[in-house]
Parts: structure tokens; C-alpha cells; sequence
């Protein structure tokens, strides 16, 4: 009886974690808006990712957390680390420089979607009716979203926005794929690990130094969040939650992420949402949980 009230209690604990979660990975979003009128994405994300890394292998070491990649993996890891951290950041940071930020964040959240449908065509999993459903949800919802933008010229932000969506989409799906065998943890270390490495080197040909100094003390700030609680510890607190919850419950975290980031881009950003905003979100949200919320079905992802 004492180990079920323990059991209890720790999975009571993860749910508050996960509501943590959520609004650590949906402010994200706003710190990086605020700190990106100052300095550019690329050096954005190499102080951010800098200091998520730093974070997390620091947590990981204080909690006994094996860190080992098994031989032959570290390419595999390698490859979802550019995908899943250097081309993800760089997208949504130039998402959010060219367009409003509670538009990069409907388009890129419909990234389980394109996750369930790439799925099918490369691993082979069945796209059951509620798949199809979700899909033509996110469709539906994102052509309402999108025609309007188009009316007058190509909006480069849409283009960013559904880069970060299929970076995502595609490193989840060649995680599945190479069948990596990497403690969930040590991945999520190693890949932003490498993906820094990446950024780093980017950021030298594209850019040159960085400038990460002088800032104002709202950049400042902007950039420890996404370090500290955005990067690092929301990827550590993700990887403790999903092995003490179902899967369904964790990934209602996950659904949340979206809808603090928008709240607070108009709250926070002023950012105003139009009726094809609301609706086409609407109808992607619905299809992110029709994906998401499947019973029986496991998430290995980082919804970050």
C-alpha cells in the first residue's frame, strides 16, 4: 500500500511537471521574440543552445543519467541532432524575425501530422481513419490559415515556419527509421550537442562572430530563459516525465505548448489573431490531438 501512495504521488508530480513543461516550451516562443529584436537568429541560437546544452548535461550527470552513445550510433544521433536542433532553431528564429510569432507557432505545431504521414511512407505504418481524419484536418486548417497571406505576395515566414515542422518531422521519422538504441536522455544531449556544433559552424559562414554583447537586460533575459528552461531543463523534465506517465497524458503537454505561446503572443506581443488565424488553428490543434491522443500509441518525440 505505501508503494501505491509513492506511485501516486510521483505521477501527480509529473502531471504538475507537465503543465511546467508546457509553458516553459510555449514561452519559449515569446523569449525568443523579445531577444531576437536585438541580436540575430543565428546568434540566438548559439547562445541558447550553448547553455541548453550545458543545462541538460549538467542535470544529467546530478541525477546519475548515463550519457553513453552505443558504437555506430553517433551518426544517426548526428543526423537527427541537425535536423531536430541547428535546422529547427534556425527556421523558427528566421520564422519569427520575418512574421508574427502566433503564426510561426500554429504552422509549426502541425508537425505530428506531417510526422504520421511521412511514417507511412517510409516505415510503413497504417494510416488508420483517425489519421486521415488529422490530416485532412491539417490541410483544411492550414490552407485556411494561409490563403489570405498569400493574396498579395509569398509570406518567406510560412516558408520558415513549415521548415521547422518537416525538420522535425523528418529526424523523428529517421530516429524511428535507424532504429536508434540511445538512452532517451543521452539522445536528446547528443543531438543538441551536435546540433550546436552545427549552428556554430553555420553561424561563422553565414554570419561571422556572433554578437551576443552588449544586450539589453530584456535580451539578457530572453536568452537565459531559452537556455536554462526552454532548451535544457524542459528537455531533461520531458525525458523524466514521458517514463512515469501514459503516453496520452504526456502528450497533452505537448498540446498545451501551442496554445500558451499564441495566448501569449497576443497577450505579451499584441499580436492581434484574424478569424483565419483562430479557425485554421483551431483545425490544426484538432488534428495534433486526433494524432496525439491515440490510445496504445507510443511518443518518442521532442515537442519542443
Amino acid at each position: 500500500m505505501p508503494h501505491a501512495n509513492v506511485t501516486v504521488g510521483s505521477a501527480n508530480t509529473a502531471r504538475m511537471l507537465v503543465v511546467l513543461l508546457a509553458f516553459a516550451w510555449g514561452l519559449n516562443w515569446i523569449a525568443a521574440a523579445v531577444a531576437l529584436r536585438e541580436v540575430s537568429p543565428w546568434a540566438l541560437r548559439v547562445a541558447g543552445t550553448g547553455i541548453g546544452v550545458i543545462t541538460l548535461l549538467a542535470a544529467a550527470i546530478v541525477t546519475g543519467h548515463k550519457l553513453r552513445v552505443p558504437r555506430g550510433e553517433y551518426l544517426h544521433v548526428m543526423v537527427a541532432g541537425f535536423f531536430n536542433v541547428a535546422a529547427f532553431q534556425i527556421f523558427s528564429g528566421f520564422a519569427q524575425l520575418n512574421g508574427a510569432t502566433s503564426r510561426a507557432i500554429i504552422i509549426t505545431y502541425s508537425m505530428p501530422i506531417w510526422t504520421t504521414m511521412l511514417s507511412a511512407l517510409v516505415l510503413g505504418e497504417r494510416l488508420n481513419r483517425i489519421r486521415l481524419i488529422a490530416f485532412s484536418l491539417c490541410v483544411a486548417g492550414l490552407a485556411v490559415l494561409l490563403w489570405p497571406l498569400f493574396a498579395n505576395e509569398f509570406p518567406t515566414y510560412v516558408f520558415y515556419s513549415l521548415g521547422c515542422a518537416l525538420s522535425w518531422t523528418i529526424a523523428t521519422v529517421y530516429i524511428k527509421w535507424a532504429k536508434v538504441k540511445v538512452e532517451p536522455l543521452a539522445n536528446a544531449a547528443w543531438q543538441l550537442l551536435f546540433g550546436l556544433l552545427f549552428i556554430i559552424a553555420g553561424t561563422l559562414v553565414f554570419e561571422g562572430t556572433p554578437h551576443l554583447w552588449p544586450v539589453n537586460n530584456e535580451t539578457l533575459l530572453g536568452v537565459l530563459f531559452i537556455g536554462i528552461l526552454g532548451v535544457g531543463l524542459a528537455h531533461f523534465l520531458w525525458w523524466s516525465i514521458v517514463g512515469r506517465l501514459p503516453t496520452i497524458t504526456a502528450s497533452l503537454g505537448t498540446l498545451i505548448n501551442p496554445v500558451v505561446g499564441v495566448t501569449a503572443s497576443a497577450l505579451y506581443l499584441g499580436e492581434k489573431l484574424t478569424v483565419p488565424d483562430i479557425v485554421g488553428f483551431v483545425m490544426i490543434f484538432a488534428a495534433a490531438s486526433c494524432v496525439l491522443l491515440q490510445p496504445n500509441v507510443k511518443h518518442a518525440e521532442m515537442p519542443e
